[in-house]
């Protein structure tokens, strides 16, 4: 056909239109073919697609030398040794010869390494460390659109110095564990502790995301509005050792939340809540009583003198903030959080509550396990018993061991579960006249009476030297009171049974019933 055309002096639009629909091709590839055909010798071969001869920048390098250069790059480039360029075009010439074959330039071997990928050939010569430099701090945008479809959750120590409630004096540095919501970077849940981040602070950090906050605002004192809260899909957290406890597992698990972790030397996979957490931190640095963030930007400023916030002011104070930035346009989104997730709830997209904050929360709970004894449950030398153990200590020999669950904010009750797996138990103490007290001051108690010689610690023991610790703490504060200004002095650490804010420890400590999933 191309030959016919070729033929005539002149090939039409119409005539090559007509071909080119017979052939399958464009107008314009049929006169590149006529263009072939004139130019050659009338023979089918002119049409044929013609291969370069390498040209300027192209390559032309036997297949076998790319194979060695493509080898001694991976093998002694790519690696944690970090040879130079030199040293690894030496190898491929030395190898080159011994196989007879034609020795490559040494910038075309450059040249196959500049092409390399930067950030695999980071990874490969340094390390994850190596390659954090050329990836974007936030990673990826996320390709999440679903309200509450994936909560980032993480800790960090506060910078402001706090005072406590009786005494106004400065007791240290509390903590925050903040959840976002990826979607529509609401702030799902807040909790401020004394404490260091552990499992139980993730724990209350849920429990606050799941349910309504309106109870949680009324009792601070509060008439914002905070709508966000549910059930998360899945919660990212990073590889901290709170994380990773058997309380969480068992609690995602319980309740069907998926628990994933950020990849090891990646920190920007979590780049969201750290970028939430760093602009809480900058508003924190306006509060009386700030440490700022390193003691170069502190300077001679004395954060424990004019500390004047108790954790529950400081609680009133974010839950303020919380509401007004849900309320200021996202610079990702586009529009302000609290639009996006009314959005999220206009489209059908309504996360799933949880009525009881406390029944949630004992799934979060430290896992102790313990055999069940005629006297019920012995924990660090405290007793614990309820006549509603009796049908289980009838037939404890057949029974293993139990999960307990306590609340290290005040241990005087535990909870049992059943040996089903279906429901929690509250037990007290055995002996009711005890009172609440924390994991800390049990501890502080059973080291302190070590120290005294007593080579064996009982329940009458233990909390006769939690009343003395309480007294000296009671006259110490009482002395630091009366000091004169400019003399003023902390606390130190109490360790008070209600050091966790933000909590239904009242709940806790009441034994309201906790029924099972």
């Amino acid at each position: 056909m191309i030959g016919r055309l070729a033929a005539g002096l002149r090939v039409g639009l119409a005539a090559a239109d007509a071909a080119a629909a017979e052939l399958g091709l464009s107008r314009r590839q049929v006169y590149v073919l006529l263009g072939r055909w004139r130019a050659g010798e009338g023979v089918v071969s002119d049409l044929l697609p013609r291969r370069s001869s390498g040209g300027r920048k192209l390559g032309r390098v036997p297949a076998a030398v790319e194979t060695v250069m493509a080898e001694v790059i991976r093998s002694r480039y790519l690696d944690r040794q970090r040879r130079s360029v030199a040293a690894v075009y030496r190898e491929v010439v030395r190898r080159c010869r011994s196989g007879g074959l034609p020795v490559p330039a040494r910038s075309t071997l450059a040249r196959r390494i500049e092409a390399l990928d930067p950030a695999a050939t980071a990874t490969a010569r340094e390390g994850a460390d190596g390659a954090r430099r050329l990836r974007p701090a936030g990673g990826e945008p996320p390709s999440i659109e679903g309200l509450l479809q994936q909560v980032q959750i993480d800790h960090t120590p506060v910078d402001l110095e706090v005072v406590d409630e009786r005494h106004r004096l400065p007791i240290g540095r509390p903590y925050v564990t903040a959840a976002i919501d990826v979607a529509s970077r609401c702030v799902v849940g807040l909790v401020i502790t004394l404490e260091a981040p552990s499992a139980l602070s993730a724990g209350l950090c849920l429990a606050h995301t799941v349910c309504d906050k309106r109870p949680w605002l009324e009792r601070l004192g509060l008439q914002a509005t905070w709508p966000m809260s549910g059930k998360p899909h899945e919660i990212h957290v990073d590889n901290a050792v709170g994380f990773r406890s058997e309380a969480l597992r068992r609690g995602c698990a319980q309740h069907g939340i998926t628990l994933t972790y950020r990849p090891k030397g990646m920190p920007h996979f979590g780049g969201i809540i750290e970028r939430l957490i760093g602009t809480m931190m900058q508003m924190v640095h306006e509060l009386p009583g700030t440490t700022f963030s390193n003691p170069a930007e502190r300077g001679n400023y004395d954060s424990q003198a004019t500390a004047v916030l108790t954790v529950t002011e400081l609680n009133r104070w974010l839950a303020l903030a919380v509401a007004a930035y849900h309320g200021q346009v996202h610079g990702t989104l586009g529009q302000t959080p609290a639009g996006r997730w009314a959005e999220g709830l206009a489209a059908g997209d309504r996360p799933a509550t949880v009525t009881s904050e406390t029944a949630f929360l004992v799934d979060f709970l430290p896992v102790i396990r313990r055999t069940l004894r005629r006297t019920g449950f012995t924990i660090d030398h405290v007793h614990y018993y309820s006549d509603a153990l009796k049908p289980w200590i009838a037939r404890r020999d057949g029974l293993e061991k139990f999960v307990l669950r306590r609340d290290p904010r005040d241990i005087s009750r535990i909870w049992v579960l059943d040996p089903n797996g279906h429901t929690y138990l509250p037990v007290p103490y055995r002996t009711l006249s005890r009172p609440p007290i924390s994991v800390w001051e049990q501890r502080a108690a059973i080291a302190r009476l070590r120290q005294d010689g007593r080579a064996q610690v009982d329940e009458n023991a233990l909390f006769a030297m939690v009343e003395q610790m309480r007294q000296i703490t009671e006259t110490a504060a009482a002395k630091t009171r009366r000091a004169p200004p400019g003399g003023r002095a902390s606390l130190g650490d109490p360790r008070p049974a209600s050091s966790f804010a933000g909590a239904p420890a009242a709940d806790l400590a009441a034994g309201r019933g906790v029924r099972g999933r």
